[in-house]
């Protein structure tokens, strides 16, 4: 900017009163290579220039002495006041009023308004709304979003100078002692070996490179942790166990070589329980108490019984995926039915001619008999069917109660999904 430019009401740029977005705008000046300093002897716009921003953002009012900046970061007054002149240049720094020098009255600060350049917003696609130096941004391009997320972070970071490197001959106080004036000794000078020494380059070198070959073999550890998360991951009881606790259980497995398979057919060789499992681990280390010295035979013996039951539950459950698909034809559809009206036929029970009615001969029983009536049908649950079919199944729930009626409906049910039922022609 030229110095006519660089005054509030002369600036193409807007005031910002936030330090963040400021600080933003600087650290894109001088990533972008777009400025230049006018002066060619001077310092350049870098790390220096930074700092003395940031301690500017710092301030309520912009009003910063260059003597408070030059004792804040250590440095000269002509170098505070060359940086604060670049800051102008690019146009991030503008006068509201320059300071003088009043006899009597002391030197005046400068006033300074902290502005965004221009350029910078239609760099990165700020929309801005008003009209002069008041104008307010109001959201920017989608696609620079990114490059303002790093600029963001570089102005939340502080800047930090090198410090000077000071010249080995100031902390030296006399001359060396061999007569001379010369700071350097014969003592830190290096020789280069002669050609006769050095190695022909043909040979090979003694040290042999280590050549990798394939994955590393696990401790005695990471076997046990392997057996483990193999374990929580097979057997459906135990999903959800925890890892380090199945892996102590199975440690003296692992330690024997044992497979996964063989864990599995030893623990479940002994039938799950109705209930559930509610401590997997637990449970584990029961079912494989004393068993981890078995030996190879008795393990694939395990796993041969294991792999025959699962097969034999599996040929047992098999015929019920087609129960629902039937003959589509109407003749065969008859057939079937005649079938397995036959049967139903040929298997229903002989029942009993009971010459009770429905209603009145149960009140005509005594309490006796009803009594001697529930004690045989404990023994015999086939009578209470018997009554249910005879009675009908609401005098059968007051002659046997409604808990009796119940478990014999519920045996009669599991009999007949187990059931085989052998063909009638």
């Amino acid at each position: 900017m030229p110095p006519a430019h660089q005054w509030l009401h002369t600036t193409t740029g807007r005031i910002t009163t936030c330090a963040h977005s400021w600080m933003q705008a600087v650290h894109w000046i001088h990533g972008s290579g777009l400025y230049t300093p006018a002066r060619n002897n001077g310092p350049k716009f870098g790390p220096t220039t930074i700092a003395i921003a940031q301690e500017i953002s710092a301030l309520k009012e912009c009003r910063p002495g260059v003597d408070y900046l030059a004792r804040k970061l250590k440095v000269a007054e002509r170098t505070v006041q060359y940086h604060l002149g670049m800051l102008r240049e690019a146009g991030l720094l503008v006068y509201r009023s320059k300071g003088t020098r009043l006899r009597g009255e002391g030197n005046r600060a400068s006033v300074f308004e902290r502005v965004i350049p221009t350029v910078f917003d239609e760099a990165l696609g700020i929309r801005t709304i008003g009209e002069g130096a008041t104008r307010r941004p109001v959201g920017a391009a989608p696609e620079h979003r990114s490059l303002l997320g790093k600029l963001a972070k570089k102005a939340a970071r502080k800047a930090r100078r090198r410090p000077r490197r000071k010249s080995s001959s100031a902390n030296r106080l006399c001359t060396p002692m061999q007569g001379g004036s010369t700071g350097t000794s014969t003592a830190d000078r290096t020789y280069l070996p002669s050609e006769s020494k050095l190695a022909s380059g043909n040979g090979k070198s003694s040290a042999k490179k280590s050549v990798k070959r394939g994955p590393r073999k696990l401790n005695k550890i990471g076997r046990r942790y392997q057996l483990a998360r193999q374990a929580t991951s097979v057997i459906p009881w135990l999903h959800g166990a925890s890892v380090p606790r199945i892996a102590w259980v199975l440690k003296d497995f692992a330690d024997a070589g044992w497979t996964i398979r063989e864990v599995q057919a030893v623990a479940e060789s002994i039938p799950m329980p109705a209930y559930g499992v509610k401590r997997p681990s637990g449970m584990l280390a029961d079912r494989l108490r004393g068993k981890a010295a078995m030996t190879p035979a008795m393990r694939a013996a395990y796993v041969a019984m294991w792999e025959e039951s699962r097969a034999a539950a599996k040929d047992r459950h098999s015929g019920y995926d087609d129960l629902g698909t039937g003959p589509k034809s109407p003749a065969a559809r008859r057939a079937m039915d005649e079938a397995f009206a036959a049967i139903r036929e040929r298997l229903a029970p002989q029942m009993p001619e009971v010459e009770l009615s429905p209603l009145g001969s149960i009140d005509d029983l005594t309490r006796q008999e009803v009594l001697d009536l529930r004690a045989e049908a404990a023994a015999k649950p086939d009578l209470i069917l018997d009554m249910v079919q005879a009675l009908g199944e609401q005098d059968a729930r007051r002659l046997y109660t409604n808990r009796a009626v119940d478990q014999a409906l519920a045996l009669e049910a599991i009999n007949a999904r187990n059931a085989t039922y052998a063909p009638a022609f």
